[in-house]
């Protein structure tokens, strides 16, 4: 990877990283995702929006390929690159699957229910319908560092004396 491929990723994903810490701000698990098209223009942003949209679908990037979808009137989104902190989990990598997203970029492994590289590997798996081109680990300690920074002071408001 060159030297701009790699600051470009690092952008982009500076971006998700502020889109989670304001998920995380407004009680939800802090993820967030940015979507771009093939000029490097950003079309779409979203965090996580479970909780406070009462919808379990509401995940980072489900609400952000919606938009995409909406923005480019389209929703075939092979030209376009989703930046995302964690790992997706299997409803969000069916989804991209579905979207045939051209690039995923995501930070962080998601050891419980990572299904692109981690637990499973939806994208690569019989029934998938697109080869998803993938690169993990952008800004992976600071996406890490922020999940369990959210989730040991979620445990110690609640008294959990749990590690």
């Amino acid at each position: 990877m060159s030297d701009s491929t790699y600051f470009m990723h690092r952008r982009w994903m500076s971006k998700a990283v502020e889109l989670a810490a304001a998920a995380g701000e407004a009680g939800e698990v802090p993820v967030g995702a940015v979507i771009v098209d093939r000029a490097g223009r950003e079309i779409a942003i979203a965090q996580n929006r479970r909780e406070r949209d009462c919808d379990p679908t509401a995940h980072a990037e489900i609400l952000a390929l919606r938009t995409a979808g909406q923005v480019l009137q389209d929703w075939h989104l092979n030209d376009c690159t989703l930046y995302v902190t964690l790992e997706p989990c299997p409803m969000c990598a069916g989804a991209i699957v579905q979207s045939r997203i051209g690039l995923l970029v995501y930070g962080a492994d998601d050891p419980k229910t990572g299904t692109i590289r981690t637990v499973a590997n939806i994208p690569d798996s019989a029934p998938s319908c697109h080869h998803l081109k993938v690169l993990g680990g952008i800004m992976e300690s600071a996406c890490r560092e922020q999940l369990l920074s959210w989730f040991a002071t979620r445990r110690h408001k609640q008294g959990c004396n749990c590690p």
